[in-house]
């Protein structure tokens, strides 16, 4: 059991700091979330939503947001067999499916992708990697709000990140990514159509 007065490593601090000072693209919307108590001594977390058309001045409505993800941070200075080693990444991603995604056999596929691509591409040095890919589908019936039938895909993962000096920014970055691209954003400095056309 963590003990609650005990004083943050200075590893952990320097990890925090690192996802802490992370700046996201304008589309993403970070908030901190309280960190699961008992999964390891030490935590943190915040949650990550998209919206397409975030204004950026506060005035969203992201009650129920297309595109959603936790990260939670964990650390045990005395290490875990499991993780190969003293800090794990726990990461969950929630995306809206189009109709025509239904069923799509690659999807899964598709989707862990997402995250390997992320890691990989901005150096996020990782071993231990494991997680699954989910199709869900939600019908609504009698009074109860929202529309009558939500199709989404969960990813769910969790990566013990090899960064000797405790800077988990690459992570934190590759996890906006994921959200990002889970969203059908496209990559930061790539206009789309609707944006010419304005």
């Amino acid at each position: 059991m963590p003990d609650p007065t005990a004083s943050p490593p200075a590893a952990f601090v320097r990890a925090v700091a690192s996802l802490d000072g992370l700046r996201p693209r304008r589309e993403l919307v970070v908030r901190p979330l309280k960190a699961p108590p008992k999964m390891a001594p030490f935590g943190w977390a915040c949650t990550v939503e998209a919206d397409i058309v975030h204004r950026g001045d506060g005035t969203d409505d992201l009650d129920e947001p297309d595109t959603s993800g936790r990260l939670i941070l964990l650390h045990d200075p005395a290490g875990q067999d499991a993780w190969e080693g003293t800090f794990r990444l726990v990461c969950f991603v929630q995306a809206r499916l189009e109709r025509e995604q239904l069923g799509d056999e690659m999807l899964p596929v598709i989707a862990w992708s997402w995250l390997t691509e992320a890691l990989a591409e901005l150096g996020a040095g990782h071993r231990a990697l494991g997680g699954t890919v989910t199709q869900t589908s939600s019908v609504r019936f009698g009074d109860i709000a929202g529309p009558n039938r939500d199709d989404d895909v969960e990813l769910r993962a969790s990566w013990t990140p090899t960064a000797r000096d405790g800077d988990l920014a690459a992570h934190g970055e590759a996890f906006h990514r994921l959200v990002a691209t889970a969203a059908g954003l496209p990559p930061v400095g790539v206009r789309t159509l609707a944006e010419r056309s304005c």
